[in-house]
């Protein structure tokens, strides 16, 4: 018998304590070539047994009854199906924050928090994080960009648009789950019902080919919204969308920065150009690829 049969059965032999069932499927994600196994198989025992980090260590000798056996299981094998840890338990911390996420948007990654410190990098460049800033937030999705920006600058007021009306509502539920009643949402494709202006823009926009998600890793072409992910036949159609509006939205002086996919960086400065506005050397994120590209509007 599997382990995976075993831990799936209504009812065991022999003793299985939380220990045990964070050991053995930390195996089996290993076997299954997991990139975390380990993390992942601490925070799903975790969740199936609404235990904290600190009460799974206290609890590690607690016998699982069959329930809770079967509960760790379900859990496990969606893992094993490469469906995202976060998306499992709906939650993803960025930037600190603990965002709910759904199948309606992208689940935050580390490498995205680079569009937050370019942004915040650029303020304090023209600035002062205490100004009451104008903030726009094109494809929001869980809002993360926007909500991590806003508890960094406490007299902002921003605005995120997606074309997403499920993706909106979990970005409203994290906007008050957070306390942030100085965000607003708009249901509408980047900046189409948006008005101006705006000190600061900031994006996430579509960004893959649309022949190379195929093939993307499965945990994000099985599971993220395609809507997120397609940035057309060169990748480039969300940022085309952004320049034929930023420069109209943007406040003199005003700053907008994007994420950018692989090897992106020079087309989408040449784009930003080509509207007046003026990019400045991509910051990169902590492997060092290019990540953000910010431009200012020209005086």
């Amino acid at each position: 018998m599997t382990l995976l049969a075993a831990t799936a059965m209504p009812a065991r032999a022999t003793a299985f304590t939380v220990a045990d069932a964070r050991r053995a499927w930390t195996a089996e994600f290993r076997t299954a070539g997991l990139d975390s196994p380990e993390l992942d198989a601490r925070i799903l025992v975790g969740h199936a047994l609404r235990l904290d980090h600190a009460a799974l260590a206290a609890s590690a000798a607690r016998i699982l009854d069959p329930a809770e056996q079967s509960a760790v299981a379900a859990l496990a094998y969606r893992r094993l199906a490469h469906e995202p840890v976060a998306r499992i338990v709906g939650v993803k911390e960025f930037w600190s924050l603990d965002l709910r996420v759904d199948a309606a948007t992208l689940v935050p990654r580390p490498e995205t928090e680079t569009v937050v410190e370019a942004a915040l990098a650029a303020i304090d460049a023209c600035g002062g994080r205490a100004d009451a800033l104008r903030i726009a937030d094109l494809g929001t999705g869980s809002g993360a960009i926007l909500l991590a920006l806003l508890t960094e600058l406490p007299n902002a007021f921003g605005v995120g648009s997606d074309r997403s009306i499920a993706a909106l509502a979990v970005a409203r539920a994290n906007a008050r789950c957070l306390g942030l009643s100085r965000a607003a949402f708009v249901a509408c494709d980047m900046a189409a019902a948006l008005h101006g202006p705006f000190e600061l823009i900031v994006s996430n926009p579509p960004y893959i080919a649309s022949g190379d998600i195929a093939g993307l890793a499965p945990d994000v072409r099985l599971f993220d919204p395609r809507l997120a992910l397609d940035g057309g036949a060169d990748g480039l159609d969300g940022y085309r969308a952004i320049v034929a509006s930023a420069p109209a939205l943007l406040a003199p002086h005003g700053v907008i920065v994007v994420e950018l996919g692989a090897a992106q960086a020079e087309a989408v400065a040449d784009l930003f150009a080509g509207v007046g506005l003026a990019p400045t050397p991509p910051r990169p994120d902590l492997k060092g690829v290019p990540r953000a590209l910010a431009a200012r509007k020209k005086a």
